[in-house]
């Protein structure tokens, strides 16, 4: 079972970072089944391919890696997904496992770190950063931000990056007036009274970078 090449879903939207880890992959872990730059079409490659790990950015233009996640986990309660990403915050970290993923590693992280992660995955078992189990063991004091649900959350990081509410209503494939509903509780749970203010605590968590 060990020596058995594992299929592996590429998630990211940089081409030369996804050519580096494919090429990586392949040479030690065997097949990558595709590579794909956004989450919508992650969902339907998994749904296609039924790969053994998803490798998941979670910094994308659309749904993002969170909702990426969640869906995949919603059509594959045993989907197994590795999320590679430049977040090393404890907020995200503690969103993506409460999202269901098994692995957290960062992209500081050296080669090695991520093929062990990769395996370990494969196999079932948790995988987090060397670095960030401190945190993942604490469980996470995100503050203002644990007040959110995991579909506030997603909206939170949408309205951080500047989109309308309109717009976030297309991406999430929810009405207008959901994602109205889901702002105004934001706001309120986040007790901010401007989009300005949004920003800078979304800044100040790490959720969107500069």
């Amino acid at each position: 079972m060990k020596n058995d090449p594992i299929r592996v879903l590429l998630v990211d939207d940089h081409p030369v970072v996804r050519a580096g880890f494919r090429r990586l992959l392949e040479v030690n872990t065997g097949v990558v089944v595709a590579e794909v730059d956004n989450g919508e079409e992650a969902v339907h490659l998994y749904k296609e391919t039924a790969p053994d790990v998803v490798v998941l950015d979670l910094s994308m233009p659309g749904i993002g890696g969170l909702e990426t996640a969640r869906r995949i986990l919603t059509h594959d309660a045993e989907a197994r997904i590795l999320v590679f990403s430049v977040h090393d915050n404890e907020a995200m970290l503690s969103r993506a496992l409460q999202a269901g993923v098994l692995g957290y590693l960062t992209k500081q992280s050296a080669p090695s770190i991520l093929i062990d992660a990769v395996r370990a995955v494969a196999e079932g078992k948790m995988y987090i950063d060397p670095d960030l189990v401190g945190r993942a063991l604490g469980g996470g004091r995100g503050g203002l931000l644990e007040r959110l649900t995991p579909r506030e959350f997603e909206v939170f990081r949408l309205l951080a990056e500047g989109h309308s509410v309109n717009e976030i209503a297309g991406i999430l494939s929810i009405s207008p007036k959901t994602a109205g509903v889901h702002h105004t509780r934001i706001m309120h749970k986040l007790e901010v009274t401007t989009s300005v203010q949004l920003v800078r605590l979304a800044l100040r968590h790490g959720i969107i970078t500069p």
